[in-house]
């Protein structure tokens, strides 16, 4: 088995205590020591993964999906951590770069803001592979091919949900993720377009509340004082913070759940599943997190020579009450 190196302290990667993802709570970490030089992988291969965060538990469960199969094919894997920053994303990139990487994993923190690094190692000449949000840039030209859930998928399925939970009647609160991320975008879209087909759903409210839980209790507190508690349904782009609306509503004295306010969330992860047995969250669509199998299957076709498609999906399913049990040994 190769030895790999990771400029991560990797007991960082399981103290984190919240949920979210395909966004992040906790303090930055600390920064670790230099590792030792990498050593040989595959082939003399070098792979580089620019994480944009490990601060939540989605985020931990991707990268130790990525480190475990590298580590099983015998890779040699560098990984950054952005911090949630995309200058620091770019700068790692860029640093990775430096290290002379052959292959790029890219986990870009903004659709736009990665275009730099996008450019820095095309003039490397190292191909990159998106993992889990989209950038700006032309797959087979800036990248070679995007790995993702179907958010706009995940968007519509909750649209569907609520009209079909609420009898295509209500009143509804969105809480989005970071402003300018692929997956809020695309959330944000599939969840407009499913409302088109129920004209009698009207979102009344919509804020972004940055993938964070405690940001997500703010903004939800703020809702309730401007527009009262006149609303059906809270959507969130993310369980994270749903998490965060539920304990708004329920400080304001807000009934939740199956018989108060319907709590609609998307990442599926054990405490999200735990939420919809209790009663609190209504449902929530998975977006899976564990991107490793099919991350190194792609790079493995791509070393062989082998063509890939532009974008491969990563498949979703809705959880509520009826299937929850039986999604909870599955879930991260």
């Amino acid at each position: 088995m190769k030895k790999i190196s990771i400029l991560l302290v990797i007991i960082m990667l399981f103290s984190a205590a919240t949920v979210v993802g395909c966004a992040q709570d906790a303090p930055a970490p600390e920064p670790a020591d230099p590792p030792p030089e990498p050593a040989s992988g595959q082939e003399g291969l070098l792979i580089g993964f620019a994480q944009l965060g490990t601060t939540d538990r989605w985020r931990i469960a991707q990268t130790n999906s990525m480190i475990t199969e590298a580590e099983n094919r015998g890779f040699n894997l560098i990984m950054t951590d952005a911090q949630d920053s995309t200058a620091k994303q770019v700068s790692d990139v860029e640093d990775l770069i430096a290290q002379g990487i052959d292959y790029l994993f890219l986990s870009p923190i903004e659709y736009e803001g990665l275009v730099p690094a996008l450019e820095a190692a095309n003039r490397a000449g190292v191909p990159v592979i998106l993992i889990d949000r989209a950038a700006r840039g032309e797959a087979g030209v800036d990248y070679v091919t995007m790995i993702v859930a179907d958010f706009i998928w995940e968007g519509e399925q909750a649209a569907h949900w609520l009209a079909d939970a609420l009898g295509e009647t209500g009143r509804i609160v969105e809480l989005t993720g970071t402003v300018g991320a692929s997956v809020a975008i695309d959330r944000a879209n599939g969840f407009y377009q499913g409302l088109e087909n129920y004209p009698n759903m009207e979102i009344i409210s919509s804020q972004t509340a940055d993938f964070n839980r405690a940001e997500a209790q703010r903004v939800m507190e703020n809702i309730i004082l401007s527009v009262g508690t006149d609303f059906d349904a809270v959507y969130t782009h993310a369980d994270e913070m749903a998490f965060g609306a539920i304990l708004a509503m329920k400080a304001a004295g807000i009934d939740v759940g199956r018989d108060g306010v319907l709590v609609v969330g998307i990442d599926g992860g054990i405490e999200a599943i735990e939420s919809v047995i209790a009663g609190d969250l209504a449902a929530t669509i998975t977006c899976s997190p564990l991107f490793g199998p099919v991350a190194f299957d792609t790079l493995q076709k791509i070393i062989n020579g082998e063509s890939v498609p532009p974008l491969i999906i990563n498949p979703g399913t809705v959880i509520d009450i009826r299937n929850a049990e039986a999604e909870l040994p599955n879930s991260f």
